[in-house]
């Protein structure tokens, strides 16, 4: 009963009392009611009627209050739940994270999630409910056929009070938990099927309810945001790892490929040198090649601090770039110092700009190394209204 309904329930319910008396009186006995007699029996009624009343309108208040206690403990559980799995970029942890807040959201006793592969068919298969033991006891993940395939290929939602008298409930593994109330829906992300939910064996009650569909229908929505989102950042990090290994690759052509090659010339010249006795030349073309090795020698160290050099963890961006600053100075001999302004100044930036920032100082420093001859330097980090310079000076 909704309080519309008990608002207009309680400005009718006296008037159709009052008339419902005087039909009664004026049909059956119109000199009822002219004595104290007849006054105490209508007072009687009256008062009947206004228990009957009350009864009717607290009773509907709570069933309203107890809906509403209800949706809010919902609510509350798939925020809760939305925290925890939208907050997590791991893709795997994400999964099981989802299917163990589901079970927890609805109350069930198993619960299993199934990620589909875009051409189709089963990727993962995560389970709730069942010890490791007893998962590794049911053998391969499930191909989608059976009960599983119906909203595996249907993209339907699925309620069944008992799924054993179902006649679609087949391939079960041996050794398989008994499973009679079944809850099955799809989670969809812009039309498409990403997985599907599963919950079985409703705790306290013998089968699931239209309000426990619903509820899983919401938080269906919120595990496909969070499965695109582990997805995306899966994604990221995948081109991350190409872009790095690009640079890298340009970088060893640019100097280490280079350096061999202008090696590999020297050597020949050498060789020749050596065999028609110009023993001068030939140390002369032998020292060019040490200094060349030397400096490739020095390139590899500085690239290899670089790579090990990288944001993460709980480690903020000036505290990486201050063990960097420190490990570079004793390998290049280059006195470097770092410094804020404001002097504790604090800032944020993605992960992906932390690497590219951090590159470019290490870029700017080897070109000091190498090119500049300076004895000092100095990286200037300055924060103003969302702004971030980085000065890099010798």
């Amino acid at each position: 009963m909704t309080l519309d309904r008990l608002k207009w329930l309680a400005v009718l319910a006296p008037f159709l009392v009052l008339i419902g008396v005087e039909l009664v009186r004026q049909t059956t006995a119109p000199a009822l009611f002219t004595g104290w007699t007849g006054f105490l029996v209508l007072a009687t009624g009256l008062l009947l009627a206004s228990l009957l009343f009350a009864e009717v309108i607290f009773g509907g208040v709570n069933r309203l209050q107890a809906s509403l206690a209800l949706r809010n403990q919902e609510l509350l559980v798939l925020h809760d739940a939305s925290l925890a799995i939208v907050g997590e970029h791991n893709l795997e942890t994400v999964l099981q994270l989802v299917v163990d807040r589901a079970r927890d959201l609805v109350g069930a006793r198993y619960g299993a999630l199934s990620l589909v592969r875009d051409e189709g068919g089963i990727e993962a298969f995560l389970t709730a409910g069942i010890s490791a033991d007893e998962r590794a006891m049911l053998g391969d993940p499930p191909e989608g056929h059976g009960i599983l395939g119906v909203v595996l290929q249907d993209g339907a939602t699925l309620r069944l009070d008992d799924l054993t008298r179902d006649p679609r409930a087949v391939g079960f593994p041996p050794h398989h938990p008994p499973m009679h109330s079944l809850l099955a829906v799809p989670v969809i992300s812009q039309g498409d099927v990403l997985g599907n939910l599963y919950l079985t064996e409703k705790l306290g009650a013998g089968s699931f309810d239209e309000h426990d569909e619903e509820s899983l229908q919401r938080f269906a929505t919120l595990a496909a945001l969070a499965i695109e989102n582990a997805r995306l950042h899966r994604q990221v990090q995948a081109l991350a790892v190409t872009e790095e290994r690009e640079r890298i690759a340009r970088e060893l052509h640019d100097s280490l490929a280079q350096v061999l090659g202008y090696v590999n010339t020297k050597a020949q010249a050498t060789e020749v040198l050596i065999a028609s006795g110009q023993n001068d030349k030939a140390i002369v073309q032998l020292t060019q090649m040490a200094d060349a090795a030397r400096a490739a020698y020095a390139d590899v160290r500085e690239g290899i601090l670089g790579l090990r050099a990288t944001p993460q963890g709980q480690r903020s961006f000036i505290e990486t770039l201050s063990g960097y600053l420190e490990q570079w100075q004793g390998q290049s001999g280059v006195t470097v110092a770092l410094t804020t302004a404001p002097a504790n100044a604090t800032f944020r930036l993605t992960p992906n700009a932390e690497v590219q920032l951090l590159r470019i100082i290490q870029e700017a420093l080897t070109n000091v190394r190498k090119h500049a001859g300076a004895t000092t330097a100095e990286v200037r980090l300055h924060v103003d209204d969302g702004w971030l310079e980085a000065r890099i000076l010798d």
